[in-house]
This record gives C-alpha cells, structure tokens and sequence, in this order.
C-alpha cells in the first residue's frame, strides 16, 4: 500500500536532511535528473545522451545507495489500496525501483486496470487489463464492466441495483478520467469530494498526498466541505518531530506535549506554505490543527490497508474541525 512507501521516503528524507549541504545538493541535483529522465521514459521519448550520462552518474552516487537499502536486488514493486503520490512513484522510478500502481475493488474481484515495468503514466493507475472495459459516466464516475464483474451484493438486491446496471457497468464510486494515451486516471472518490461555499469542488486525496510528502507529516484530513477555505487535521512523524525538537534545544515532557509546542507549529506552518504554492489558489491550506496522536488501526481511524477513515475522523475529532472553522 502507498503508506509502505510515504515511510520509506520519509526516512530517505530524514537521513538526507541529517547530511551536509554538499550532500543536500547532490541529492537534489540527483533526484531532478532522475525525474527528468523517467518522465521522458513514461511519454515513450529518447533521452539526450547528455542527459542520460548525468543519470548514471546521479544513480551511481545516490540512487544505488537507496537499492542497497532495499536490498539491492528490487527492480519492480506494486502499489494498490489507495492512491500514489505521483511525486512518490517518480521519485521510485528515479532510483531504479518502478512502482506498478494498480486498479481493482472488491466488487471487481482483482486489478482492472495496472500500470507495467515497460509501459506506464505516472499518476495513472495504467491501462484496463485484458477483457475490461472502462468507460467515464457524465458526472464523472469511473465505470467497469467485463467478466471480473461481481454478480450481486449478498441477499442486497436493492443494492446491487444502486451500482451495477442491467447492461453489465459497475459504478465503482471513484472520480477519474482516461488519458489520451488510455491510461486510467483516478482523481478522488465520489462522495469525498469537498464543495466549497463558493461552489469550488475539490479533490482532497490530491492535498492530502502532497502533506504526505513533507518527512514531518504522518497523516493528514482535508476539510473544507460547504465552508469557505480548506483546512487540514494533521498527525506528525513523531520520531523525526522529537529528533528536530531535540536539535533545536526545544524542552517538551512528552509528545502530546510536544505537538502544542508553539515552534513545533510554527515550523509545520512555514511547510504548509510551500505545500499551498502547487495548488491552486481556492485548494489552499489557510488552517493547520495538530492532534496530538497519530492515526492507527487498532484506534480506528485507519482501514487494514492504511487508508484513512474520514467519517470515524471527523466524528472523533470533531472538536478540532469546529476549532478550524470557527
């Protein structure tokens, strides 16, 4: 699932930032030839031989280092469950570990559609497999129909009837699109989608993936539905909060305590800032809450798959959403 690799990156992130600033900018410098190469790999382009020669310095130096982590030997992964930051699956493609992002639900009873090692899209979740089709309802509802199709909803008829139609097309209840290139691109669920007061829809999986990214940040709740801004619950890496603090002479008792340290806010704000220059200006952050634990299965707010459930959230932190709105 993409929270396997949200930790991986994070802990990348945090040996990165440990190093000196020589180290800092190779890695930087590393990372972008990388994107700039596999991005030009996944539209089917020849690399400049200038450009690829500075790939192979980058993966020897930096990207190699990563593999030997994995034990040097990982050449493909797949990713499913949950939406891929497509920041995140570039980066992977980048140090030599392509991650397959796939498609499927349990009323489809496997993948429907999976990106391969030869031929991918970044930020897709790849092309239908054989024998599936794939069509876009008006209102932008992704459909399915092909004999991977489930039949019925056990003893549900009126159920059934709610999703599947008589000519074969499953409702799956994602929002998406098909690329020209036929590669199937899943933008939010359905009934997640945030309609601002101002009448603006907005899809908070695309924020939420990108809070994500930050090494600071464990988990994160969009909000916004009906209100007039976005604002965002969040939980911390608690690790690397507590290593940071410590190098910054922060005294704290615990880490409940920690995460109310005025600092600790300060600094998380100051990243939502960067964060809100790649979205558009209505998707903003204007608020940040942070709680004071993370989120788990065995607390309830995360599915086995580590998906976030966003009614048990809102219901259990309610509190904290009328304090960002208020």
């Amino acid at each position: 699932v993409p929270r396997i690799y949200e930790k991986i990156y994070a802990k990348i992130q945090a040996e990165v930032a440990s190093g000196s600033e020589i180290k800092q900018n190779i890695f930087k410098w590393a990372v972008e030839t990388g994107k700039e190469t596999v991005r030009l790999r996944s539209e089917k382009k020849t690399v400049p031989v200038p450009l690829l020669i500075k790939y192979k310095i980058a993966d020897k130096v930096v990207f190699a280092k990563i593999r030997a982590k994995l034990g040097g030997k990982v050449r493909c992964t797949i990713s499913g469950g949950a939406p891929l930051s497509q920041d995140l699956c570039e980066f992977f493609h980048a140090a030599g570990i392509r991650i397959m992002e796939g498609y499927g639900l349990t009323e489809t009873t496997a993948a429907v559609s999976v990106n391969h090692p030869d031929d991918f899209s970044f930020g897709t979740v790849g092309r239908p497999m054989p024998g599936v089709e794939f069509r876009i309802a008006p209102d932008g509802e992704i459909l399915v129909r092909g004999p991977v199709i489930f039949k019925e909803y056990y003893r549900n008829p009126e159920a059934t009837k709610e999703v599947l139609a008589a000519d074969g097309w499953f409702a799956t209840g994602d929002i998406g699109e098909i690329t020209q290139r036929g590669f199937v691109k899943i933008t939010d669920r359905k009934k997640e989608i945030i309609v601002t007061s101002a009448g603006k829809n907005i899809a908070p999986q695309k924020i939420e993936n990108l809070l994500k990214t930050v090494r600071f940040i464990s988990q994160s709740l969009v909000l916004g539905d009906k209100q007039k801004y976005i604002a965002a619950l969040l939980t911390l890496n608690e690790p690397e909060v507590i290593k940071w603090a410590q190098t910054e002479g922060i005294t704290f008792k615990d880490y409940p305590d920690l995460s109310k340290n005025q600092k600790v806010v300060d600094m998380i704000e100051d990243l939502i800032k960067g964060i809100n220059h790649h979205l558009a200006s209505f998707e903003t952050i204007k608020k940040v809450r942070i709680l004071p634990n993370d989120f788990t299965i065995e607390t309830g707010e995360l599915t086995p798959s580590l998906k976030v459930k966003r009614k048990v959230c809102q219901q259990k932190y309610q509190t904290y959403i009328e304090d960002l709105f208020n």
